[in-house]
């Protein structure tokens, strides 16, 4: 790979933690440029889930040191987590993802809808509508295990989980998102580190600078809240349907 490929994917990633660290949606940016930029598509998305770690990772790190979440107490959620994403991996290597190609795109415009049109989306918490146990127990494995089987959306699938059923406020539900999330990629990548479709020296290289765009895009976030993080939300969820209908 030419050094200045190489470069590019890294610049690629710094400017995917920023926007993952916010609104979710990192691989809309890294996923085609690791193509664009000569990695096959089985290394490619290996390797996208070794430098996404880094990503999601640095913005849980953030998030936890301003008492946005607290690691100790959803460890066991996020374990669910990881669970479900490696079972989701599995699976990707046996089942078709067909259905999900197609539907996907029509689930995110409605999230997009819903989080541009809902009145009263703010930091604040509301009615939960869910008990802790059932979406610990079942909606968590069950979007950590699409995660492993597909991926794209994510993010923006916990944020609606975490918005509508257990009424977190914006904030509050993006920073638990980038735990979970970050679980769920460690189950991902576990699956394809043992399958040796990972490109390894790139991929670190890039997990360094989605660590530090995770970063800045956490401050960001902590600091404009829900008129950042709702439109940015919104963006990110059409250009990742606009892209799935396109492809």
């Amino acid at each position: 790979m030419l050094a200045s490929t190489f470069a590019l994917l890294v610049l690629a990633a710094f400017a995917a933690g920023f926007v993952d660290a916010i609104a979710g949606g990192g691989g809309l940016i890294t996923i085609p440029a690791l193509l664009l930029g000569g990695v096959d598509p089985l290394a490619a998305l290996g390797t996208n889930k070794l430098q996404s770690l880094f990503g999601s990772g640095s913005a849980s790190i953030s998030y936890a040191a301003k008492g946005h979440v607290y690691l100790r107490k959803l460890a066991p959620t996020a374990l669910l987590s990881f669970a479900g994403a490696v079972l989701g991996a599995l699976g990707a290597m046996v089942l078709p993802t067909g259905v999900l190609q197609t539907l996907l795109p029509f689930l995110l415009i409605a999230i997009a809808l819903y989080f541009a049109l809902k009145p009263g989306l703010s930091d604040r918490d509301a009615e939960r509508r869910i008990s802790p146990v059932v979406f610990a127990c079942f909606l968590v494995p069950l979007i950590g295990a699409y995660d492993g089987l597909f991926g794209p959306g994510t993010g923006s699938f916990f944020m609606l989980a975490f918005v509508t059923l257990a009424g977190y406020g914006i904030l509050k539900a993006t920073a638990h998102t980038k735990l979970l999330n970050f679980a769920s990629n460690v189950g991902g990548f576990v699956v394809f580190a043992f399958s040796g479709a990972i490109v390894w020296k790139l991929g670190l290289a890039m997990g360094a600078a989605q660590f530090a765009g995770a970063r800045l895009g956490a401050m960001f976030a902590m600091r404009f809240g829900a008129r950042l993080i709702r439109p940015l939300l919104v963006v990110v969820c059409l250009a990742l349907a606009a892209k799935l209908l396109l492809s």
